[in-house]
């Protein structure tokens, strides 16, 4: 049938739909942070698996550890599902492995749903679903980063942070609704817990009308494949001026093909760590993760329920919309950092500007938890307090919230970005599990040192990203290793006017010396 031809699908709406549906991949990391995490207060869920306080008054670090581990075994097996990229993605190519992603998240979250109070095949399911999630991670920001325009690179790939913190908020609030309106039965919180399936099935169904990206077929040398591909995705002739300038000037900055088509896992790990240049970006992108995640983020948003209580919120309820409403706060300026702040003040400044709010909510957050027990209940300090969270929320939305997932997608040439990218996703995934693991038990031990010590973190941030990170907005990925070129400490000098659009000497070019060391260490 002819409206079935793909082929005539050439206009830039096909470009957004392509957008929208790779930006669902991240639905399944959205919706554990919020309406999952939600969900385990939910009465039927307490009784199904035990985690009732009167039960373990013998032993309340049992029931810490309880919950910390039905919380958090998902974000574990997000880790290994997000290394598996380092194959999946270059073997199979981008979509493929996006479908892959969906399928064992899907099957993971059945087993989920039907684990009727099971404790160990509720871990086994957690951790299962967690493979396809943490997949989906390294996939989608991977794929948007190489079918976008440079100029709109950040948009592109922040679309994927929008639909994860759209469902986040969706997701507790759909808690609030059901406590609100279905009995405390099975059902209720197996409801809550299947929503997402629905729209990740939806958008599974569509990426069957998705083509693979331009730059991953080139690394291929499917050469007319590609230049077809990049014609739909920009609405444009194939023989177009504009489009065969851009087609071009991703072909000739591509790596030999031979290179490309034969480079392994470990070659590619080797020439990250050989050539300097490279290995600045690399190790860059591990410090960029490593303080994304001890400052606190999923920290909070795991346990925001609890939190708003400790600053001074009652009631299961008033918790619950509070939650909400700090998705949606997270949502808001998260869609304002992507539509705006990222590819026009640039990923740097919005990194540091986020950091230092997000150190301010956390200074003001431990004096008040340090303090106010012994002072007795102040109105004024606790709405404070509470203004604080959403400070921070604010703080982590504009800034590395969403900027380790572009960054890491857009820094490295096509032949490592594969593998250079699942690694860092990777060491993401294994932070966030332990700082999910182990905020319950620092809180145990003392709140007001759980904010001190996140405090620290963002200070050693500001000062390590505000050395070390050279602003990527606007430059050819193909072109990256300009900015880090030379010694590390200077990258906070590299800018933009520093990059000749018109020069025809690539960064991989220069860095192609990497070749004759990797040969001669095998």
């Amino acid at each position: 049938m002819q409206w079935l031809d793909r082929s005539r699908w050439t206009t830039v709406p096909f470009y957004a739909f392509v957008i929208f549906v790779v930006a669902c991949g991240t639905m399944p990391k959205g919706y554990d942070e919020g309406g999952f995490s939600a969900s385990v207060k939910l009465p039927k869920f307490e009784e199904d698996y035990n985690l009732i306080k009167s039960h373990w008054k013998h032993d309340p670090s049992g029931l810490a550890n309880r919950k910390a581990n039905i919380t958090s075994f998902q974000v574990l097996g997000a880790a290994f599902g997000a290394l598996s990229g380092l194959d999946l993605n270059d073997r199979l190519g981008r979509m493929s492995s996006w479908r892959l992603g969906v399928i064992v998240w899907a099957i993971g979250t059945l087993i989920q749903i039907f684990s009727s109070g099971i404790y160990g095949l509720l871990l086994f399911s957690r951790i299962f679903a967690g493979l396809g999630a943490g997949l989906l991670t390294v996939t989608a920001p991977m794929y948007l980063t190489e079918v976008a325009p440079r100029k709109t690179r950040g948009l592109a790939v922040g679309l994927t942070m929008v639909t994860l913190l759209g469902i986040l908020a969706l997701g507790f609030f759909i808690n609030y609704g059901a406590s609100l309106h279905m009995a405390p039965t099975r059902t209720q919180y197996r409801l809550v817990q299947a929503i997402p399936l629905i729209p990740v099935g939806i958008a599974f169904f569509f990426s069957f009308l998705i083509p693979e990206t331009p730059r991953y077929l080139i690394s291929k040398e499917r050469h007319e494949e590609a230049r077809q591909v990049l014609a739909r995705l920009r609405g444009k002739a194939i023989d177009d001026p504009i489009l065969t300038a851009e087609f071009e000037e991703i072909d000739n900055l591509a790596k030999s093909r031979a290179e490309s088509n034969s480079v392994s896992i470990w070659q590619a790990l080797k020439e990250s760590q050989i050539n300097p240049n490279y290995r600045q970006r690399f190790w860059l992108l591990m410090a960029m993760q490593t303080v994304a995640q001890w400052s606190g983020g999923n920290g909070i948003t795991y346990y925001v329920s609890t939190i708003f209580q400790y600053a001074g919120i009652t009631g299961e309820s008033q918790s619950l919309v509070s939650s909400g409403a700090y998705g949606v706060v997270k949502l808001v300026f998260t869609v304002a950092f992507t539509w705006g702040l990222i590819d026009v003040f640039g990923r740097r400044h919005c990194a540091l500007v986020g950091l230092s709010l997000q150190l301010a909510a956390h200074i003001y957050m431990a004096a008040y938890m340090g303090l106010q027990p012994g002072s007795g209940h102040n109105e004024n300090a606790s709405n404070a307090a509470v203004a604080s969270v959403f400070i921070y929320a604010v703080g982590w939305s504009i800034g590395l919230c969403t900027i380790p997932y572009l960054y890491g997608s857009e820094i490295f040439p096509t032949r490592i970005r594969g593998v250079c990218y699942a690694i860092s996703m990777g060491v993401h995934w294994f932070f966030q599990f332990a700082v999910v693991r182990v905020t319950p038990n620092m809180f145990a031990l003392d709140v007001w040192g759980a904010y001190l010590f996140w405090a620290l973190i963002c200070f050693l941030g500001i000062i390590i990203l505000g050395v070390w990170m050279p602003e990527t907005s606007n430059v050819p990925i193909e072109r990256m290793g300009e900015l880090f070129d030379g010694p590390w400490y200077l990258r906070w000098r590299a800018k933009l006017k520093d990059i000749d659009e018109s020069a025809t000497m690539s960064s991989e070019e220069y860095e192609s010396h990497v070749q004759p060391q990797l040969k001669s260490s095998t």
